[in-house]
């Protein structure tokens, strides 16, 4: 079925479109499933979608991609007949993933809605798994993603469909990472929504690649919500990759629940995007609980990014660390508003919070706002932020050892994003995507033809005409 929204208002259309499909958004759904949906459309309703009047939208202006007219799609028979081996290709050489392929938000596959491995570990569409393990989602399903946090997670509850299901059960180690990609390529402006649900039970580890891409420079906006149960002594590492075009608004929201022992590594890695927004809830549910939130964007032209991070630290003894850098180019915009709370109870608290910017020109802005509210008395915590351009003098320093003005400047760049890159606990990855960052700051990286790992495996890696080793 497929319905295109009119250009003088999109929330007048969505409204119609929810009241006129409301059939087929609420098949299968159980009672409470159903009542929470629409509660989630009344809260849309009433508050439509965010402005800059808003405090947490004061700087990223949703205006220009909402007056535009879009195709929304409420069930998956506009995929048929693509060729998904031409469209998934994703290759880095020496590692091997198990690649689970969203297009257009919609779930994917040759090999039909759902797999179970032989450990018990579910993979496949949200909307299978409600039909044939509906006792696992809807126990955890909506149950974090805050409907009334902002009315983009409720308009997504209201009319999210499909998404990516990943159960692993307890006492699973997945050996093999995963790769979660999700490509748009349509040759109609499309509005997308799709919600991704991601359980560990007790004791269970797994690595996960989650890629967001376009392979076209058609128009799009991608409401995606994520939610993330992590199990007591469990462990997730997240790499998230962002390489959208530039006529794309993407709003992704993540939701990650830590029970005691819990460990949690993300880091978010953006290259390319007309306008990005990172919504980061984490909440530290059990004691010793540790999280590692970490990001790097590297924009230019009118490119915006907004990172959204709010920790909190619901439980004494536990850790959280963030560390976002930027770097910004030409008349890119950036937001950065960084969040922990600790509880009253969370004694022993350790938090630290740093944002570090690089503007290139003096066009190029950046809105930046690290906060702590803390009322624990036994806590560490600190915040800082840092706005400036690269260093003169170790400019002066490379130049003066007979290294370029140009890759002077690439090299204290490079040097400034890596210690972002280096969290990356995937070698084969982590060189990927070394290789990557030094393309975009060359300015040779833009929205691929294939997906956004930008790969294959005759490629060969970048390298800057210096030996680093004796700078």
């Amino acid at each position: 079925m497929e319905v295109n929204t009119n250009q003088l208002s999109l929330k007048a259309d969505l409204i119609r479109l929810f009241e006129d499909n409301s059939d087929v958004l609420l098949a299968g759904e159980t009672t409470e499933m159903i009542m929470h949906r629409k509660k989630a459309f009344e809260l849309f309703r009433q508050n439509g979608f965010p402005n800059t009047k808003m405090e947490k939208w004061r700087n990223t202006d949703l205006s220009a991609a909402i007056k535009e007219n879009y195709h929304i799609y409420f069930d998956p028979a506009f995929l048929e007949g693509i060729d998904l081996k031409t469209i998934f290709q994703c290759n880095i050489p020496s590692l091997v993933t198990d690649v689970i392929s969203q297009l257009n938000g919609w779930f994917v596959s040759e090999n039909g809605s759902l797999k179970k491995t032989q450990d018990g570990v579910i993979i496949g569409s949200l909307q299978a798994a409600k039909k044939h393990h509906a006792d696992i989602v809807n126990q955890y399903l909506h149950s974090i993603a805050n409907i009334e946090k902002n009315s983009l997670i409720a308009l997504n509850t209201a009319f999210a469909i499909d998404g990516t299901f990943i159960y692993v059960p307890d006492n699973v180690h997945v050996e093999i990472p995963m790769q979660m990609v999700n490509i748009i390529r349509h040759y109609r402006n499309i509005f997308i929504q799709n919600h991704n649900l991601i359980i560990l039970g007790r004791n269970a580890r797994l690595q996960l690649l989650q890629c967001d891409d376009s392979v076209d420079q058609q128009r799009s906006v991608t409401n995606t919500v994520t939610e993330v149960f992590i199990g007591e002594n469990s462990s997730l590492d997240h790499y998230k990759l962002q390489n959208k075009n530039n006529n794309s608004t993407f709003i992704n929201s993540a939701f990650f629940n830590l029970e005691k022992n819990a460990r949690l590594l993300t880091n978010g890695i953006t290259l390319n995007g007309g306008m990005i927004r990172n919504d980061i809830h984490v909440t530290l549910n059990g004691e010793h609980a540790e999280a590692n939130i970490m990001g790097v964007y590297l924009m230019d032209g009118s490119q915006h990014v907004d990172n959204q991070v709010f920790v909190d630290h619901a439980y004494p003894n536990c850790f959280s660390n963030e560390l976002f850098k930027g770097i910004l180019d030409d008349s890119a915009s950036a937001v950065f508003n960084g969040h922990i709370l600790v509880r009253r109870d969370a004694q022993k608290t350790n938090a630290y919070q740093n944002n570090k910017n690089i503007l290139l020109t003096d066009k190029a802005t950046v809105n930046t706002m690290p906060f702590l509210e803390i009322y624990a008395d036994d806590v560490k915590c600190s915040h800082g932020t840092t706005i400036g351009q690269l260093d003169q003098n170790a400019l002066f320093y490379l130049k003066s050892r007979g290294i370029g003005d140009d890759n002077a400047r690439l090299l204290l760049m490079y040097a400034f994003a890596a210690e972002v890159i280096n969290y990356i606990g995937i070698e084969p990855l982590r060189i990927r995507v070394d290789d990557m960052v030094k393309k975009r700051l060359r300015g040779e990286l833009s929205i691929c033809d294939q997906c956004v790992l930008h790969c294959s495996s005759k490629e060969k890696p970048v390298h800057f005409e210096i030996d680093m080793s004796k700078i």
